[in-house]
């Protein structure tokens, strides 16, 4: 497991927020994202550091041609969310609620020409049980982050995450909003 190594020190990550605060995160140009870590703590209002790694693109998928911020999932509920236009994960940005205990999230989506995912998978669950420390690396035989399926428990008041990951085609395909 991802865990039974020395617990590293959370301190030192290079987290994107503090506890209940908001952030915004945004790969540089033609970069998308590859890992995500995140340190969970109940007494600071059972919310998560997060911090993320970018990586370029590979050289067959071109430049992006456009990027958006995608719609935002609320908190305190179960949501699905994938980049429309075949976009791929290349930036988020969360808020805090204190009245839930949780965050909405909204992911940046990024769309590379006519290219389409294909070979989709879902990740097992990240973290394997609630509150523990979470952390995702795409393996790097051409797989993208193209979105998440998240649980919520209302008890625990954390998320766990199922990463949606697709391969690229490397060659144009018709247009469609997957």
């Amino acid at each position: 497991s991802l865990f039974s190594r020395t617990p590293y020190d959370h301190y030192d990550m290079g987290w994107v927020n503090s506890y209940r605060q908001g952030f915004n995160f945004q790969c540089p140009h033609g970069e998308v994202l590859v890992a995500i870590r995140s340190y969970f703590s109940e007494q600071e209002g059972s919310d998560r550091l997060w911090s993320f790694e970018c990586q370029s693109t590979p050289e067959g998928l071109g430049e992006p041609s456009d990027c958006w911020w995608d719609d935002i999932n609320r908190a305190g509920m179960e949501w699905t969310s994938t980049c429309t236009r075949n976009g791929l994960v290349a930036g988020v940005q969360s808020k805090y609620f204190e009245s839930v205990l949780d965050r909405e999230w909204q992911f940046y989506c990024c769309y590379y020409k006519r290219r389409c995912p294909y070979s989709c998978m879902k990740t097992t669950d990240v973290p394997e049980h609630y509150r523990e420390e979470g952390e995702l690396v795409v393996p790097n035989y051409g797989y993208f982050i193209r979105g998440a399926q998240t649980t919520f428990s209302g008890v625990l008041r954390d998320r766990q995450w199922k990463y949606i990951l697709c391969r690229m085609t490397d060659f144009d395909c018709d247009f469609e909003n997957l």
